[in-house]
């Protein structure tokens, strides 16, 4: 199973929230085809096929739970990724 694979599982779990790293989900979201660009904190996601923007901020070296849980929903809402289950 990959990282993104990995990472991708535990955020659809929606068990450890506040325990998602922070360059790995600007990876995860990256690997899912979404553009990054930066604003000074913030970290902001397109995609072409999604109306939704993300908009991420570092707090630590993890993600913000918040944060985390809105990616979730956008995830399972336009059925971005795969788990791969090996």
């Amino acid at each position: 199973m990959s990282r993104n694979s990995k990472l991708l599982k535990k955020i659809l779990l929606g068990r450890s929230d506040n325990n998602i790293d922070f360059s790995e989900l600007c990876g995860l979201l990256s690997f899912l085809g979404f553009d990054e660009r930066i604003r000074s904190s913030h970290h902001i996601f397109t995609r072409n096929d999604i109306a939704e923007i993300i908009n991420i901020q570092l707090a630590g070296s993890k993600a913000k739970a918040y944060q985390v849980k809105q990616i979730r929903n956008l995830i399972l809402k336009y059925n971005l990724g795969e788990v791969d289950e090996s």
